[in-house]
């Protein structure tokens, strides 16, 4: 169930069965010259609603932009602050634990939202730990990112290699064209993208990779290997949530 198609009473009554959401969060950033500049957000979305449907799970609105500054140098990207990000996840998470929530699956779907997510979760417990009555009543965060479960990875490895790189990956842009075939884009590129050697400021990482892959070769990305991903994230994905539940 998807919170933006449900009533209030729907949610009332999901509420009576289960306090967990999956909040899918990722970034609106370029990935390279064929990639979708929504591809960090679209991902972890469709996938979201598939382990949503395979669970039963409540699936809270995307967070779509994320700390990308480094990527500002392309035309369209878009960035939070780390501060600002943490507000909007702190301020998501408080908005559905004063309903009831209390178990929250971050899927994410941006390598460069990692170290600021874990900053919140951090500011979350720290306040309920603080709280001037007391504990506050615990909340459970979770951060998985669609990339890294068991399937995915060996899928990775054994379609892509080492060719699949480490942004506007072959794998990410693969699940996007599965999911909206209409906005394929085929083409060449002249040489092999720049291998990752860290990066700075927006500046450092436009001069470091000039057409934004780090290391990839979308050439082998298709409909059919983001189909085979899809299900085999889906399927690790819903796994993982239900032992969240389990064990939270």
């Amino acid at each position: 169930m998807q919170l933006q198609l449900a009533t209030w009473p729907e949610v009332e009554a999901y509420l009576k069965g289960s306090t967990g959401v999956i909040v899918p969060i990722g970034s609106t950033e370029q990935h390279g010259p064929n990639g979708l500049i929504g591809t960090d957000a679209l991902c972890p979305e469709v996938l979201g609603r598939a382990v949503g449907e395979a669970t039963g799970a409540l699936v809270a609105p995307t967070i779509s932009v994320g700390m990308a500054q480094h990527h500002m140098a392309f035309a369209g990207s878009m960035t939070l602050r780390p501060s600002t990000l943490i507000a909007v996840i702190r301020d998501s998470v408080e908005s559905l634990a004063h309903h009831g929530f209390d178990r929250f699956f971050f899927l994410n779907g941006h390598g460069g939202n990692i170290a600021t997510i874990r900053a919140a979760f951090s500011e979350i417990h720290g306040e309920r730990s603080l709280a001037r009555a007391g504990n506050a009543p615990s909340l459970h965060l979770m951060l998985q990112n669609w990339w890294d479960t068991p399937q995915v990875k060996t899928l990775c490895a054994e379609m892509f290699g080492d060719k699949d790189g480490s942004h506007a990956t072959c794998s990410e842009i693969s699940l996007t064209w599965h999911a909206f075939p209409e906005a394929m884009r085929y083409m060449a590129f002249a040489g092999p993208a720049p291998r990752n050697a860290g990066f700075g400021d927006a500046a450092d990482y436009r001069r470091r990779y000039p057409d934004g892959r780090i290391g990839s070769d979308p050439t082998l990305a298709s409909p059919e290997n983001g189909r085979r991903l899809f299900e085999a994230a889906a399927a690790d994905l819903a796994q993982a949530y239900r032992a969240f539940l389990a064990g939270a």
